[in-house]
This record gives structure tokens, C-alpha cells and sequence, in this order.
């Protein structure tokens, strides 16, 4: 869960508040203060954003190691195979397939 501390690190580092408590929060300068509207907005943003890419995340944990699919890719190349007929498009398109990106 991202918290209002994580979404002030992001948007400013000049500031201090404790136990993740927005009543209080000190800015360390004389920049206007955001609302708890807008900084649970910008929360919000960040985790739309973050759930919106778990295809990625899920795709990453499950593609072959790198030095796996450069050894497909060079026995795909070597016997012909550098199109869909190969091991590494298998591989990687079972992964993507398991694994879709959202419309």
C-alpha cells in the first residue's frame, strides 16, 4: 500500500512528519502546503498506476533467464529457425500469452 509519506517523498523532500500522521507534517520551507485531498488524489494515481502494470510484473518473473534465451535465439538461428517456428518466439510468446497485457 503506498502511504501519504511515500506519495511527500515523491512530490517534495523538504518536509517532516511523524508516524506517517499528516497532521504533523513541517515543511522545512515556505512552499504552500498541498491539501490531504491532493496528495490521497496523487496516492491514488500512483496506485493505478502501479496496479496497472502487474502483467509486467508477472511477465518479468516468469521469462526464461537472458543467457537462456540467447542460447534459444542461437540454436533458432542456427538451424533456420529466426521466425515463429523458433523455441525463443515460443518461449516468450507462451509467457506474454499466460500473461496478457490489458486493453
Amino acid at each position: 500500500m503506498i502511504t501519504i509519506t511515500e506519495v511527500l517523498f515523491r512530490t517534495r523532500k523538504s518536509f517532516y512528519i511523524k508516524d506517517n500522521d499528516y497532521s504533523t507534517l513541517k515543511w522545512n520551507d515556505d512552499s504552500p502546503k498541498p491539501t490531504l485531498k491532493e496528495l490521497e488524489d496523487e496516492r491514488d494515481k500512483l496506485i493505478a498506476e502501479y496496479n496497472a502494470q502487474e502483467y509486467q510484473r508477472k511477465r518479468a518473473s516468469v521469462y526464461p533467464e537472458i543467457k537462456e534465451q540467447l542460447d534459444l535465439l542461437y540454436h533458432d538461428m542456427t538451424a533456420g529457425k529466426g521466425d515463429k517456428t523458433g523455441e525463443w518466439y515460443k518461449a516468450v510468446n507462451k509467457v506474454k500469452t499466460d500473461n496478457p497485457k490489458p486493453e
